[in-house]
């Protein structure tokens, strides 16, 4: 029985081929990997004297070769495969063990170079590995170190490896190498800022099992991306609390859009993925109590999220009622000593939580049979393609109000509307089936008076009847895209009730 064992990894790999020895297997091996098995006693045939062909080009061509991939795909059930070897002069290989190029490594490197991780894909590596995963009846393919154990374990009571296991392995080597190439076309396409490719495979590495998935009947589990940008919320450190669930994760994820649309100090509220306060002050405190005040009822069993560091004064305020989840970029110790008092609040750090993704980044619905996939809604509207389209114009005040009501209300679910006065929301109206009911929700909803408020839609009103609605709640404002054959009659009810509007000409539906 032979093995061939070559590993960038080389972590156990001594003591792996040390145990394969004693139990009478011959070792193969190349390069640096022959290097370290030879320096550690292990008695070791090199990768030429298989091939009868010396490695060349740097190392880059070793094992593609009939004398390697003939020993490890004959199938020994096979009379004529095997027939075929001795005629060649060709030994089995039994069992490969293989790790790849470090080429994720090389590219979360900072200053790494296209040509630095172009030079660091494997070639010879993951051939070999679908070799011996294809021919798994016969042959034991090892890409991971953690299953030496396993295979040394069962060859010792056993006297072979399981067809399960060889299996089991098998598969991990396909998920590996699927892995590995996708991430290299995944890197490749954003050198030259391919958006959406004729064939899109993409890879993501499992961060942890959730206890359930939305509802308790569905299994989860949380991935991140092998290069997530700064400020995504998997690059978040856990301080205090529970294991985060599903539902913890979806929400803050949303209470972070939300968040990045600011840069003054800010704190976004958010329940069931929908922010239900915001505010924005000079201080995270007063933004805070701001964001509270919109809907103290909603935010009870919410996330916060905060783009300043939480202090002892926010940190004692968040703590008279029940908070899932706090995220920030920091806590101060005195912050830490009280909202730790709670042993099921999850204190989330995100030192970069203000930092937008680049442009071009792509977001995944997954329906039945497919995928749709676009651009992220990462833009607001153009400053300078704002029109007000009635007779009165907002006022300075107001139209700071309108423009944040315009950063709060794309990130609510579709049909939406966001009412806000000085610098916080004070009605949300989510996810309605018609515009009207989500206007008449966002006043219901509100938790002070609307006189004064302005209004803000994520897309244009297709009748006048929610001006008229806005009007009689005392709303003095309104911004929205446009866009309807029927804006005329908006703009003519605007003028009659005397309220200013303003078409920005980005609609940000959210389904």
């Amino acid at each position: 029985m032979r093995a061939l064992l070559s590993v960038s990894d080389k972590s156990g790999i001594v003591e792996f081929a040390q145990e394969l020895v004693k139990l009478g297997v011959k070792i193969i091996s190349t390069g640096g990997t022959h290097k370290k098995l030879a320096g550690s006693g292990v008695d070791v045939i090199g990768i030429s004297d298989v091939t009868g062909f010396p490695e060349c080009l740097d190392g880059r061509v070793k094992t593609l070769h009939p004398a390697v991939h003939g020993g490890i795909l004959a199938m020994r059930d096979k009379p004529e495969h095997m027939k075929q070897l001795e005629d060649l002069k060709i030994e089995t290989i039994d069992i490969v063990a293989i790790n790849l190029y470090p080429f994720k490594e090389t590219i979360l490197k900072p200053d790494v170079t296209l040509a630095d991780a172009i030079e660091n894909i494997d070639i010879g590596g993951p051939t070999m590995l679908r070799s011996a995963a294809k021919n798994h009846r016969d042959v034991v393919v090892i890409c991971d170190p953690a299953d030496y154990e396993t295979v040394i374990a069962e060859m010792k009571e056993n006297g072979s490896v399981s067809q399960n296991t060889k299996y089991r392995l098998a598969l991990k080597v396909f998920q590996h190498t699927a892995a590995y190439d996708a991430m290299i076309s995944d890197y490749l396409r954003k050198q030259i800022g391919e958006e959406l490719p004729g064939n899109l495979t993409l890879t993501f590495e499992k961060v942890q099992e959730l206890r359930y998935g939305e509802n308790p009947h569905q299994k989860a589990s949380y991935y991140r991306e092998i290069q997530p940008e700064a400020g995504s919320l998997v690059n978040a450190k856990q301080l205090h609390g529970k294991e985060l669930s599903f539902n913890n994760i979806n929400d803050t994820n949303g209470a972070l859009a939300a968040l990045k649309e600011f840069t003054d100090p800010t704190v976004v509220a958010v329940k069931h993925a929908n922010p239900c306060g915001v505010g924005t002050a000079d201080d995270i405190f007063t933004a805070y109590k701001r964001a509270y005040d919109c809907d103290p009822t909603s935010i009870f069993g919410g996330i916060v999220a905060a783009n300043r560091p939480i202090d002892k004064a926010t940190a004692a305020e968040i703590n008279k009622i029940f908070i899932e989840i706090v995220i920030a970029p920091d806590f101060t110790q005195e912050a830490l000593d009280i909202l730790e008092q709670k042993k099921n609040i999850r204190l989330l750090k995100l030192a970069d939580i203000e930092k937008k993704a680049p442009a071009g980044q792509i977001d995944i619905k997954k329906v039945s049979g497919g995928l749709l996939v676009q651009n992220t809604d990462d833009l607001l509207f153009d400053e300078a393609e704002l029109k007000v389209v009635t007779d009165k114009a907002p006022t300075d005040a107001e139209m700071q109000d309108l423009k944040l009501a315009m950063k709060v209300v794309k990130h609510i679910k579709s049909n939406g509307i966001v009412l806000a006065k000085d610098q916080a929301t004070i009605g949300i109206g989510p996810g309605q089936v018609n515009r009207i009911w989500a206007v008449e929700n966002s006043i219901r909803q509100a938790n002070t008076s609307t006189e004064g408020a302005v209004l803000a839609s994520d897309a244009f009103f297709p009748f006048d009847d929610c001006v008229t609605a806005a009007a009689a709640a005392g709303i003095t404002a309104i911004i929205q895209p446009g866009g309807s054959m029927r804006d005329q009659e908006s703009i003519d009810k605007a003028n009659e009730l005397g309220i200013a509007m303003v078409f920005c000409g980005v609609r940000h539906f959210k389904h």
